[in-house]
């Protein structure tokens, strides 16, 4: 690949850096990904200057994947114009979603390319890795498989063994799954608008009754519906669902108070 052929791509999956610290880790990240073929990187909230010069020489020449880095303000507009994104983590996060090997994931991205699904690969700050509301908005959680005693990755060693597993997979594998039929399989975007769109009336209904809860029960309605592998008009169906009861509890109220 010449170091002018790094243009986003749909045929590939996307690398995303949430809440990066240090620019020269940004730097190493463009590095694992270019000697692997991967050309889109999505910032979320950087901390430093990815363009700083620690990033542009930790990349050591692959800097060109820095200039066409996207910056996000959160991680749910960074996924949005996906169908598939994996979560990058190394403990349990007591949610109920697959749990694959990189080698695993590596299969499965090459099996949803190769549908037209757009995907993307999320991976958390140095110190810290993803916030549990990071992963809820995953379809599956990337564990990597190493010493018990001792289990500990950089960012861009983490990115690395990914991208080489996705490099090593070869050509896109055969499309595998449920027939959705004509209608595509729902964006990012269509799902967290679902969500919210739930959450709000759930909030109006008085549903979360305790307020310390509310973020946990947030998280596994959302883990619960996206499991669900949603198509496009499946959204607008559930959002026709909500609109209905919602006119329908408020239709009944005004009978009551009549």
């Amino acid at each position: 690949m010449k170091l002018t052929e790094v243009q986003p791509t749909a045929e590939k999956p996307a690398v995303i850096l949430v809440r990066p610290q240090l620019a020269e880790n940004v730097g190493t990240t463009t590095r694992a990904m270019l000697n692997c073929g991967l050309t889109e990187l999505r910032l979320v909230a950087p901390r430093e200057n990815w363009l700083d010069e620690r990033a542009i020489a930790a990349s050591s020449g692959a800097d060109a994947l820095l200039r066409a880095a996207r910056r996000f303000d959160t991680t749910a507009e960074a996924i949005a114009d996906l169908h598939r994104v994996y979560a990058t983590t190394g403990r349990n996060r007591f949610m109920v979603k697959p749990v694959v090997t990189p080698r695993q994931a590596a299969q499965e991205l090459r099996g949803h390319i190769a549908e037209g699904l757009r995907c993307g690969v999320l991976f958390g700050p140095e110190r810290t890795g993803l916030e549990n509301d990071d992963v809820a908005l995953a379809d599956t959680v990337i564990t990597v498989p190493l010493n018990p005693d001792y289990c500990s990755l950089n960012l861009a060693q983490s990115v690395l063994v990914i991208a080489y597993e996705w490099f090593q997979a070869g050509s896109p594998a055969e499309p595998k799954g449920m027939t959705k039929g004509a209608t595509p399989v729902a964006l990012k975007e269509d799902l967290v608008g679902v969500f919210e769109h739930l959450e709000r009336e759930l909030d109006d209904c008085g549903f979360f009754r305790v307020a310390e809860k509310r973020p946990v029960m947030v998280r596994n309605i959302r883990n619960m519906l996206g499991r669900a592998d949603l198509t496009q008009q499946e959204v607008r169906t559930l959002h026709g669902i909500i609109h209905e009861l919602v006119t329908w509890r408020g239709k009944k109220g005004e009978e009551q108070s009549s």
